[in-house]
């Protein structure tokens, strides 16, 4: 299966985008676990905007409200192109990436249910249920040709269905008490972002000055402010022509670089900042971490192939081209990566309970190193030679 361009450049991005998300992990865990934790700390509460409007925020909600927004603006320009051009638009291609996809959800949900259904933990389910684009494709990537193109996408493609399923539970259940007037508000903006693409105009300021009015007034109606990302998105407009880039796909391109290399690494610095103190691994083998470790540890690679199985069996998908199920556990493991979406969940499910939240990062750090080595390991020691 020949790479189109795009997944070309998403992989590369992805590879060196993945080393410098490790590099600024290290640095925030070196930061805060040494006389700099408290500066750190001080400037991530540190307010930033003005009163005006109400736009005065600490420096970690606008990482994690305002350009985690972008993130997700990319995410759902992915998602779309995928949707529409892609991997997911024929649906005999995508139903296996699909199938993978739920059980990979479901499975992982489940099993940290099932530690935590009557704890005071219990509102973490969503966490393992994330896989981490950047560093499960970085990992696959250095693979190189020893692992064939269709399993890139395929894991691709996985991870793209695994964010919406995402975006969906932030939307549906991590919402605050609802302000009906903004969110009114919001429902204006959409029909006229609707109306411009049904237009046909294409210049992208009309779509982004509207769209920064959606999150503010997102962020203002107790729905995650990042959703207005992700709406946003699917009102750009796009084309199947193959001569000239649609907006669509030269927003998506301007925004690879930033979202790779300067968005992901600040989530990074901001929410890995754990100090390492002796209470918490005193009480660190308990319900929340056992739940999302064997959630992402376990229940991802067996979730998703047990459902992509399912899928084969019924002769509704197939493996992808030179795979074999050794290589499908490997990727199952690879998509037990959590990391970013995971840590951002944790962040919605145990607002302002730091502890709690530290736990969690560290189960999250401990599943995704842990799913990394070990899907790495599987698919090279099945190494063969791709072109």
């Amino acid at each position: 299966m020949i790479l189109t361009k795009y997944f070309q450049q998403f992989f590369h991005n992805s590879k060196s985008s993945g080393i410098v998300l490790i590099v600024c992990v290290l640095i925030s865990l070196l930061v805060a676990n040494s006389s700099l934790s408290a500066d750190f700390q001080s400037l991530l509460d540190s307010k930033l905007g003005t009163d005006i409007f109400h736009l005065n925020y600490s420096v970690s909600v606008w990482i994690n409200d305002g350009l985690m927004a972008i993130f997700f603006l990319l995410v759902g320009l992915e998602i779309k192109r995928e949707l529409l051009e892609g991997e997911l638009s024929d649906i005999k291609k995508a139903s296996l990436p699909i199938f993978g996809a739920v059980g990979g959800m479901l499975i992982p949900a489940l099993i940290y249910l099932a530690f935590n259904y009557n704890s005071e933990y219990k509102n973490g389910w969503a966490i393992p249920m994330a896989t981490d684009i950047a560093f499960s494709l970085a990992i696959i990537s250095l693979l190189g040709k020893s692992v064939p193109a269709s399993l890139k996408i395929f894991l691709s493609a996985l991870a793209i269905v695994d964010d919406l399923g995402a975006i969906l539970v932030i939307a549906l259940f991590y919402t605050a008490q609802i302000d009906w007037l903004s969110l009114g508000i919001c429902g204006g903006i959409l029909v006229l972002l609707i109306i411009l693409n049904k237009s046909g105009i294409k210049n992208l300021i009309f779509y982004l000055i509207p769209g920064l009015f959606l999150w503010y007034f997102m962020h203002h109606s107790g729905i995650h402010a990042t959703i207005a990302g992700v709406i946003l998105a699917f009102t750009i407009p796009t084309n199947i022509s193959e001569t000239e880039p649609s907006p669509l796909e030269k927003l998506e391109q301007k925004l690879h670089i930033p979202v790779s290399f300067v968005i992901m690494p600040l989530f990074a610095l901001a929410n890995t900042n754990i100090t390492f103190q002796k209470e918490i691994f005193e009480g660190f083998i308990n319900p929340l971490s056992l739940g999302i470790i064997g959630g992402l540890l376990v229940g991802k690679v067996l979730g998703i192939n047990i459902f992509s199985f399912l899928a084969i069996r019924l002769r509704w998908a197939e493996l992808p081209t030179f795979s074999a199920w050794k290589d499908m556990l490997g990727v199952g493991f690879l998509a037990g990566i959590g990391f970013t979406m995971s840590i951002f969940v944790s962040l919605l499910a145990f607002p302002d309970e730091v502890e709690t939240q530290n736990i969690s990062k560290i189960s999250i750090l401990i599943a995704s190193v842990l799913s990394g080595i070990i899907g790495f390991m599987i698919l090279k020691f099945n190494k063969k030679a791709f072109q």
